[in-house]
């Protein structure tokens, strides 16, 4: 959002009333339970996910198997159960709760605050904002020698058309992050 100018939608205050019946609405509709946490200018706008995306970053590139776990676990934590997730005992016990081990979790941890993760992160989210990211989640999709970006949760029906309906089922990204990038 900083790259692009854009502003969080829960700063225009239509839009995050807006947003706010809308993910209740999307929580039913995918039946996941979605409660937007208590303080939410605090949990999503002072405090971050920084320290979360550092972890992710670090355990793609040394375990990308338990990424999806642990992202999916990372995601309950704020969006279901009004959970911390940047400290670092919370983000073991996410990491722990997607079964990684409490010594695999810990130095994944602490390969979280290396150089190379935040190089890691760093061209990742350039890479996005080259896409023409200006929010998340953003999915970059590469057929036929086009590059589509398409931007929203929404968006997997769009996908599935770039796709191809044959394609559709097996490429379809199961791991969202924020950002995804499929190629055919």
């Amino acid at each position: 959002m900083k790259d692009s100018g854009n502003r969080p939608p829960a700063l225009v205050p239509r839009k995050g009333k807006y947003m706010e019946a809308d993910v209740r609405r999307l929580g039913q509709h995918i039946q996941v339970p979605i409660n937007t946490p208590k303080d939410f200018f605090s949990v999503i706008l002072e405090k971050g996910s920084l320290s979360a995306m550092r972890f992710l970053t670090a355990l793609n590139l040394e375990h990308p198997e338990m990424l999806e776990k642990a992202s999916r676990e990372l995601w309950m934590r704020v969006w279901s159960r009004d959970e911390d997730i940047t400290e670092p005992q919370s983000i073991l016990a996410a990491a722990e709760k997607a079964g990684m081990s409490t010594e695999q979790a810990r130095r994944i941890l602490e390969k979280a605050s290396t150089t190379q993760v935040k190089n890691q992160l760093k061209e990742t989210t350039d890479a996005a904002c080259k896409y023409g990211a200006f929010g998340l989640p953003v999915t970059v999709a590469h057929v036929d020698g086009q590059t589509h970006m398409l931007f929203g949760c929404d968006r997997m029906e769009l996908l599935a058309y770039l796709l191809g309906e044959k394609e559709a089922k097996r490429a379809l990204p199961r791991k969202t992050l924020g950002a995804c990038e499929v190629s055919l």
